[in-house]
């Protein structure tokens, strides 16, 4: 595992930018970054299930581990969505088991300052930090545009 860490300033306050993380309508928009129809399914509260999916029914599923509105939240995987069906069994899922990602916000000034950081499979790094790149300009398009 490799960690990708990832900053932004964006000019919005944090609590925009908190709402574009979690409100539907904004996550179908920036997670286009990662691919097409891919969702979050959960209800946003810290120590419930998570499923992260794209179109063909493919994904990551873990917790909300941490939760401070406004400021971090945390998510920590525990197995991988394959037909729609989560496997917390196979190697492939034991892999990723114990893996985090963090969106940390601080306010300076208005703006907001987005941190990102997210444990990966050292073969899908550079790819991913990439990806993260377009979605936190995504991110910032949003947050200063509600």
């Amino acid at each position: 595992m490799k960690t990708i860490h990832k900053s932004i300033e964006i000019t919005a306050p944090k609590e925009k930018v908190w709402m574009v993380l979690l409100e539907e309508a904004y996550i179908k928009d920036w997670y286009q970054s990662f691919g097409e129809g891919i969702t979050a399914e959960t209800d946003w509260i810290e120590g419930h299930r998570v499923r992260f999916s794209d179109g063909s029914n493919s994904g990551l599923t873990g917790i909300i581990a941490e939760k401070k509105p406004y400021e971090k939240i945390t998510f920590r995987y525990d197995g991988i969505i394959t037909n729609n069906v989560e496997d917390r069994e196979s190697e492939k899922a034991k892999a990723i088991a114990g893996s985090e990602e963090t969106y940390a916000l601080s306010e300076e000034n208005g703006n907001t300052w987005l941190s990102v950081s997210l444990d990966i499979d050292e073969r899908y790094y550079d790819d991913m930090a990439m990806m993260w790149e377009v979605a936190l300009q995504r991110i910032s398009e949003l947050a200063q545009a509600i």
